[in-house]
């Protein structure tokens, strides 16, 4: 690597046969995908008493247990690039959706039903992502109750290169799901109403038919679906993969990963098992718990959220280390989402966050 240079107690691979008593960082740049150096502290980075600003790391319990989330969504982090949101609904609503300020991606975290589109019609079910392009009419079906977690991107969602790995890497392209083809099924309605988001505001469209009656389609632009459970993580017995071998989609300044369940790394090599101290020099870090169990955190259940801003050390809880020395499977699944530049908490967020999460390394 260019300009390499190394001082003092250190491995011989990061991750790897960490010296006791010491505890490796990664100090790195641009996410995981730049220049990196470890370092070899003597005491946990994480090891504060006290924390005054902006830069607690912060968190939310799950979020569909408030009572202010009902037949809608809430956002809670926001920048240029991107909106992040959750929504909770059980009844379909009347109107047609179209967003002409953003690409939308939909995680299923619970429930089931159908999108119809301009396109054709797609149906959901726990664990989907679904990718809607800008300016696509749509409506949601819910057949029962749907938990939904939103990233609106000011960019197209575009699937991360391979590379070395080939095309069949982290998934199949026989996994992804296009609609056919349909017109829309609801054709008795007195009238039909489009909301149309632009600059944040709605303006309402009316027809007397379905807007959903294209017949036919080809082209480059059109939604898609593929599922968490589909996605084949990258994995090594003698390293502990990065997030960013992760990426399940790519935006303009933000990446998208899935953390799904997997063997773990060897112990027999002294492998780092749990995610290593960093600090995200470069992007913000969210991340969203799906389903399992979270053994690199306490305290933390299926539908929470936990939000560390670029600057500020991060990494596994205390009994992370523990829990995790003769564990050999992880069956966790979670949705991170890391932002070049920094989110801003909405004041829902700051209203109904775990204010002591901060402390969980104490």
């Amino acid at each position: 690597m260019e300009n390499f240079r190394a001082s003092g107690t250190y491995t011989k691979q990061a991750h790897v046969d960490i010296p006791e008593g010491l505890y490796e960082e990664e100090h790195g740049r641009k996410g995981f995908f730049g220049r990196v150096s470890h370092l070899y502290h003597e005491n946990p980075p994480v090891n504060w008493t006290n924390i005054e600003g902006e830069l607690k790391p912060r968190a939310l319990p799950p979020l569909f247990s408030h009572n202010d989330i009902k037949e809608g969504y809430k956002e809670i982090l926001k920048n240029a690039d991107c909106i992040v949101s959750l929504g909770y609904f059980t009844k379909t609503k009347r109107m047609f959706f179209r967003n002409a300020d953003f690409d939308e991606l939909f995680f299923i975290h619970d429930g089931s039903g159908r999108i119809e589109s301009i396109y054709g019609h797609l149906n959901f079910s726990k664990g989907d992502y679904i990718v809607m392009p800008r300016g696509t009419t749509y409506k949601f079906f819910y057949e029962t109750k749907s938990k939904i977690l939103k990233i609106e991107s000011a960019s197209e969602f575009e699937e991360p290169s391979r590379g070395i790995l080939g095309p069949n890497a982290l998934y199949d392209q026989t996994a992804k799901v296009y609609p056919e083809a349909a017109v829309g099924s609801e054709t008795d309605l007195d009238e039909y109403v489009v909301r149309i988001k632009r600059l944040g505001e709605i303006t309402k469209v009316t027809y007397p038919f379905n807007p959903l009656d294209v017949k036919g389609w080809k082209g480059s632009v059109y939604p898609w679906k593929i599922s968490i459970y589909d996605y084949c993580p990258i994995m090594s017995h003698r390293y502990h993969i990065p997030p960013s071998g992760h990426t399940t989609f790519v935006a303009k300044n933000f990446v998208i990963c899935s953390f799904v369940e997997r063997p773990l790394e060897d112990k027999k090599h002294k492998v780092l098992k749990v995610p290593f101290y960093h600090s995200n020099i470069d992007y913000d870090e969210v991340l969203f718990y799906h389903q399992g169990n979270f053994f690199s955190r306490d305290n933390i259940d299926a539908g929470a959220l936990t939000f560390h801003p670029q600057g500020i050390h991060h990494g596994p809880h205390p009994k992370a280390f523990k829990a995790g020395d003769d564990k050999l499977y992880t069956d966790e699944y979670a949705v991170m989402i890391d932002t070049r530049y920094p989110l801003k908490p909405t004041e829902w967020f700051s209203s109904v966050e775990n204010k002591n999460y901060w402390k969980s390394w104490m």
